[in-house]
């Protein structure tokens, strides 16, 4: 079954609006940061833009956390025993 890298481990989509992928994420959360450390926005505005931020880091902690569980299985695995394998690596 392919993956689809546009939709965080877990997680359905609506059609219309899929989940950016960590990356634009990432990117997008740091526009966000930067835009309310420069000001000049309307309180209003700071608090859609706060919330944006939270969204969007929430994405990227999702992500994070698949990779994580990704890496973890990767490694259970790698640490497992071949079966009819040598018992030592031949190095």
């Amino acid at each position: 079954m392919a993956e689809d890298k546009q939709t965080p481990p877990g997680k359905q989509t609506a059609p219309e609006k899929a989940t950016p992928s960590y990356e634009q994420a990432r990117e997008e959360l740091t526009e966000v940061v930067r835009r309310l450390e420069t000001g000049g926005l309307t309180l209003e505005q700071s608090i859609e833009l706060w919330e944006r931020g939270e969204r969007l880091a929430a994405i990227c902690e999702e992500w994070l956390q698949g990779a994580r569980a990704k890496l973890a299985a990767a490694m259970a695995q790698r640490q497992e025993p071949q079966p009819n394998g040598p018992e030592e690596a031949p190095f």
